[in-house]
């Protein structure tokens, strides 16, 4: 992986999602060469700082994109406003919760991607999927973009839901450009901010649940009643600790097609007890402090043992539809192993594959985060191929 800071894995996570998610290599140096002396420092001191710089390259390029979009040049607006969107939530998962900038910076991210696709990709939509589980509150809602596929013969299109893992936001995925490689094969995108993500927890207070298979039929349901969606081809993609809702959802929602789990989370129960020890690396600063608001507890000891239940044993048993699992060789976060153990144990589905990216060829990391685009065009193919399959019989 290209480590801009040395010995910070966690900035450098940010460096390169930033680079692989339409980041432009002099920008993104820009904003990070007044940082290295802070990055010595370690992953929680200095996050202050990493907002400050980063905020200042986003305020450059969106009086650049205003100058644009008065000058009537409306792509190349769009796309400052992209790649400062993108920039931004980089910056905003960084924070802790209980900083007072994380907010307002997140409301910002989200006004620069709607000024996106206003200007740069009409074809992705904000929409919201009612959301009426046990415990929810009244009116709740999942935030998600929505980017339609064109057809040539204007056939509905298959569609593959998206969720994130525990830190990232369904503007990480938009950004990760991974929509767009479905779009050009025919299929359509729905990335979800689940309970315990992004906008469904920052702005609504949805915490996160293990039983995914919940907020898998609020998706389900929503899309099954678009006319522009083939109601038979609804696939499901999780990255990270979407890894372990993905493959959760699938073996008790019947109604999905496919499964994909963008870096095996067989046991994130155990991780975090390994990172108790320090074994391991972590995703983002001010880990504990996050995880505790992602999942709605203010205890540690009581979390861990809560999260001791979230696991895919006599779990992917269960699933009965095709099943890919991607991991990469060299993950920090997640054991290889746990890789494995999902292959092995998916018994039951018809079509099952293990795909380990290696250092040699990159994707080796976490989620492929080092080389995204080879890991997302490998997904998208597969998944592609799948739903032909699935159409055949």
């Amino acid at each position: 992986m290209f480590e801009y800071f040395p010995d910070n894995y966690v900035w450098n996570l940010s460096v390169v999602a930033a680079l692989n998610s339409g980041g432009a290599i002099d920008e993104v140096d820009r904003a990070c060469r007044p940082l290295k002396e802070t990055a010595t420092h370690g992953e929680d001191a200095g996050t202050e700082e990493f907002l400050a710089a980063w905020t200042g390259l986003v305020d450059q390029l969106t009086t650049q994109a205003e100058d644009a979009e008065k000058a009537g040049r409306r792509r190349t607006a769009g796309q400052l406003y992209f790649r400062s969107s993108g920039y931004l939530a980089v910056a905003e998962r960084m924070l802790a919760n209980s900083n007072p900038d994380r907010m307002p910076t997140y409301r910002r991210v989200l006004e620069l991607t709607e000024k996106a696709f206003e200007l740069y990709d009409p074809a992705t939509i904000r929409v919201e999927i009612p959301y009426r589980a046990d415990g929810a509150p009244e009116g709740a809602f999942l935030p998600a973009y929505f980017t339609k596929a064109e057809r040539p013969d204007g056939s509905p299109a298959p569609v593959v839901i998206q969720w994130n893992g525990l830190d990232s936001t369904k503007e990480h995925q938009y950004t990760s450009g991974f929509c767009h490689e479905l779009a050009a094969r025919g299929i359509s995108t729905l990335m979800v901010d689940t309970p315990g993500t992004g906008e469904a927890l920052r702005l609504q207070g949805l915490v996160a649940r293990i039983d995914s298979e919940v907020f898998a039929e609020a998706c389900v349901d929503w899309l099954q009643g678009r006319d522009d969606i083939d109601p038979d081809r609804i696939g499901l993609v999780g990255w990270s600790l979407g890894g372990y809702y993905a493959p959760r959802a699938a073996a008790f929602e019947k109604r999905l097609a496919l499964v994909v789990a963008w870096g095996a989370n067989h046991n994130w129960g155990a991780v975090q007890r390994r990172r108790l020890e320090r074994e391991g690396e972590r995703p983002v600063p001010h880990y504990w402090e996050h995880v505790l608001w992602v999942w709605g507890h203010d205890d540690l000891d009581d979390f861990i043992r809560f999260a001791d239940d979230i696991h895919l044993d006599g779990v992917v048993e269960q699933i009965t539809v095709p099943f890919l699992i991607t991991h990469g060789e060299n993950d920090r976060q997640i054991p290889l192993e746990y890789a494995h153990r999902s292959y092995e144990q998916a018994v039951n589905s018809p079509k099952r594959q293990l795909r380990i990216f290696t250092a040699e060829e990159g994707g080796a990391e976490h989620v492929s985060l080092d080389h995204l685009p080879l890991a997302s065009s490998y997904v998208a193919d597969w998944i592609k191929e799948t739903f032909q399959e699935v159409g055949k019989r």
